[in-house]
């Protein structure tokens, strides 16, 4: 992320490997803003 290659095509492949990792991180963002819903409905109920 953010090497600064000018967004060379070739750039593109190695983007490809990161991407099987984001969904991880995206998956625990997901349950912690879920997380955040739950419990901000709990307090409001």
């Amino acid at each position: 992320m953010g090497f600064g290659f000018g967004g060379a095509p070739w750039c593109r492949h190695h983007v490809v490997q990161p991407v099987a990792r984001p969904p991880f991180n995206f998956a625990l963002i997901v349950v912690l803003f879920i997380l955040l819903i739950i419990v901000g409905a709990a307090v409001c109920m």
